[in-house]
């Protein structure tokens, strides 16, 4: 369902996520490359292992910009 705001522009409704991204995104790297498994050798096994490959990418480096390292000086 899609809500009006001020303005007569659309909102979408706003979802608040209880896993952290980083948790999210590492349990879909791991479905797909299950997935992956159950596929014959080829093309659509190719794509479903480099999309869980992406995906891993994606979670470490969510956590590497969350890390207290890169806090900007006090």
């Amino acid at each position: 369902m899609i809500s009006h705001s001020y303005g007569g522009m659309l909102r979408r409704p706003r979802f608040r996520q209880v896993e952290p991204l980083e948790d999210r995104l590492a349990r879909a790297a791991k479905r797909l490359r299950n997935d992956a498994r159950l596929l014959p050798l080829g093309l659509a096994r190719e794509q479903a292992l480099r999309k869980a490959r992406q995906t891993e990418t994606a979670a470490h480096l969510s956590d590497w910009l969350r890390s207290p390292g890169l806090r900007p000086p006090k």
